[in-house]
């Protein structure tokens, strides 16, 4: 009977004791989930209360320390680019296939990727608030054969100097009939090149005439008129075959006391006169006198102006070519080639045009440069006749 009674007690504390631990375990558990409560709330007021950038720094803490993503954004500040500081905004940068991931913290990363000296293949822009300098454009020049010389410079490099062209050779241009007018006239004085131009004595506008010319700048001659063989008018004040030495000088002083000072004469028409030895020995000792010189217009073959002023010792020029014997543009071109060519070829020459001519004003300024730019320089008959002609600069 005790040994049962004893066994009854026996489970009886054991029961008590089960149901002790029962409370324990639940109490326990409470205080744990309890302190798990607390611990959440916490951790929520840190996130609250934490910056966005170290938020997303823990955000993504685990993913960035064991892998760099193929395409990340560069700081939004600044990158270095060529040893400048350039702005970059939202621009993506591709990374290299073959390097190794970046290991560490963002801040790291961001910090490696702005001190290195790799430069990121990327478009840079600059913002309108920007201070930083920005990369000029460069150019690459070209070789003479269209190659890249591999030179990358900021600017285009500048040719040097060339040359000036070598001289070829010297042309006077000589511009009959000026005294009938002045509106025919007018666009000869503003060529830019010098001009000898020949004054037709006894008409109304002659001494005018000459006197503009000398105010442009350019050489006046004295155009004498002499007879011809076919009996045209050659004008007011000429030579006939039948006049005696006093009539000659006698119209010849006339003429230049009105179109004077002159430096030079020349005939108008004279296929006749000039062809008289006589007559010619006659006004070429004149033009030897008065210190002036003659050039032959050679209005015909049968000449004896070079005869006699070799007979005189008396140096004298001569015309090589009519440049507007026919009214066209292109014809008068051809014949200033003519010239050229004979300028070439002997080192100067003398061409003659005529002021009431509707197209050569016009075209000897548009071949004025070109002619310039081919080695040729006009002149004046003074300076031919002188000889200095080969001496001049061009375009003088």
């Amino acid at each position: 009977m005790a040994n049962l009674q004893g066994k009854a007690s026996q489970r009886g504390r054991q029961k008590k004791k089960k149901k002790l631990s029962s409370e324990d375990a639940v109490r326990a558990v409470l205080l744990s989930s309890l302190f798990i409560g607390l611990a959440i709330a916490l951790s929520v007021s840190l996130l609250i209360l934490m910056p966005p950038r170290e938020q997303q720094d823990l955000k993504h803490n685990g993913e960035e320390q064991t892998s760099f993503p193929a395409k990340v954004k560069p700081n939004p500040e600044t990158a270095i680019q060529s040893g400048t500081l350039s702005t970059i905004k939202n621009q993506p940068i591709e990374a290299d296939k073959d390097a190794k991931p970046k290991t560490g913290s963002p801040s790291q990363i961001a910090s490696t990727i702005e001190n290195s000296t790799e430069v990121p293949s990327c478009t840079t822009s600059s913002r309108k608030d920007s201070t930083t300098p920005t990369v000029p454009k460069t150019t690459r020049p070209m070789k003479p054969n269209g190659g890249s010389t591999g030179l990358v410079v900021s600017a285009p490099l500048e040719r040097p100097p060339q040359p000036p062209p070598k001289h070829k050779g010297s042309l006077a241009i000589v511009l009959d009939d000026a005294g009938n007018n002045l509106r025919e006239l007018e666009p000869f004085l503003k060529f830019p090149g010098p001009l000898t131009i020949a004054v037709l004595p006894g008409l109304p506008y002659s001494a005018e005439a000459a006197r503009r010319i000398r105010a442009a700048g350019k050489e006046v001659i004295l155009h004498q008129p002499m007879e011809a063989v076919g009996g045209q008018n050659p004008g007011p004040g000429a030579i006939y075959a039948g006049m005696s030495r006093d009539e000659i000088e006698a119209v010849l002083k006339h003429n230049l006391a009105e179109v004077g000072p002159v430096v030079g004469m020349n005939n108008h028409q004279g296929s006749k006169i000039t062809a008289d030895e006589r007559i010619m020995e006659i006004v070429l000792a004149f033009c030897r006198r008065n210190g002036i010189y003659y050039l032959d217009s050679r209005t015909t073959a049968d000449t004896v102006v070079p005869t006699v002023a070799e007979r005189l010792g008396i140096r004298i020029g001569e015309r090589d070519v009519f440049v507007d014997n026919i009214q066209e543009k292109a014809a008068m071109i051809r014949f200033m080639e003519e010239g050229l060519q004979k300028a070439e070829k002997k080192g100067a020459a003398i061409v003659i045009g005529h002021v009431w001519s509707n197209e050569l004003a016009a075209t000897l300024s548009e071949l004025y440069p070109e002619l310039i730019a081919q080695g040729f320089s006009l002149t004046t008959i003074s300076r031919i006749m002188m000889g200095t002609f080969e001496d001049e600069g061009f375009g003088d």
